[in-house]
C-alpha cells in the first residue's frame, strides 16, 4: 500500500517566491493566520522583507497563496491520490478517504483542516474566508465525482452530508480522538446504504 505524505513532496527551493510560501505554509498550518507575523515568515523564508512584499503585497495575498498551496498539497497530492492509491471502486475510494485520515490523525504534526481554521478565524466575509469556501467546495466536488461514479442518488446531497463527517472527524481528532476516522468511516458506510 502506498503511503502518501505531504512533508515529502516538498523540497528546499532557492527561489525566493517558493521559499516564503513553503514558510508561510509551515507556520500558517500550525499556527493560524493571526498568530503568525510577516517579520516571522521573512526569518522562516531567509528573504528580505522588500523580497516578500514584491511577491506578496499584502499578508491576505500570502494567505490566499497558502490556502491554494494547502489544496495543491493536502486536498489534491494527499487526500485524492491517497484514496485512489488505496481503492480502485468508487465506493471503495469514497471509504478509503477515512483511511488516509485516520493516517493523518496518528501524526505528531496533526494540525487539523486550514480550510476550515481560516474560514473560523477571518470569516466568510474576509477574502481568505471564501477562499476557504471554495477549497472546502473542491473538496466536496471530488466526493461527489465519486458519489456519482457509484451511482448514488443525488450526488450532490450525498456529497454534504459526507463532508460533514470529514470535517466532524477532523474536529473529533483535535480534541484528541485518535480513531475518529475509523468512527466516521462506520458512519460513512451507513450513509452509502442510504443514498444507494
Amino acid at each position: 500500500m502506498t503511503v502518501i505524505d505531504e512533508r515529502t513532496e516538498t523540497t528546499a527551493s532557492t527561489v525566493p517566491h517558493d521559499r516564503i510560501v513553503d514558510a508561510a505554509y509551515e507556520l500558517f498550518a500550525s499556527r493560524g493566520v493571526r498568530d503568525v507575523s510577516i517579520d516571522e515568515i521573512v526569518v522562516a523564508s531567509g528573504v528580505a522583507k522588500a523580497t516578500l512584499y514584491r511577491h506578496f503585497p499584502s499578508k491576505d495575498d500570502l494567505v490566499l497563496a497558502f490556502l491554494a498551496e494547502r489544496e495543491a498539497r493536502w486536498t489534491f497530492g494527499v487526500v485524492d491520490a491517497g484514496m485512489r492509491a488505496r481503492a480502485e471502486k468508487p465506493e471503495e475510494r469514497l471509504l478509503a478517504i477515512f483511511d488516509v485520515f485516520h493516517d493523518w490523525f496518528q501524526r505528531d504534526d496533526f494540525e487539523a483542516c486550514s480550510f476550515v481554521n481560516v474560514l473560523l478565524e477571518l470569516g466568510p466575509g474576509h477574502p481568505a474566508g471564501q477562499a476557504s469556501i471554495t477549497h472546502l467546495a473542491a473538496i466536496r466536488e471530488v466526493v461527489r465525482g465519486l458519489a456519482g461514479e457509484a451511482g448514488l442518488r443525488d450526488p450532490e446531497e450525498f456529497a454534504l452530508s459526507w463532508h460533514i463527517l470529514m470535517k466532524g472527524s477532523i474536529v473529533q481528532a483535535a480534541e484528541g480522538d485518535a480513531l475518529a476516522a475509523r468512527r466516521a468511516q462506520g458512519m460513512a458506510r451507513t450513509l452509502i446504504e442510504q443514498y444507494r
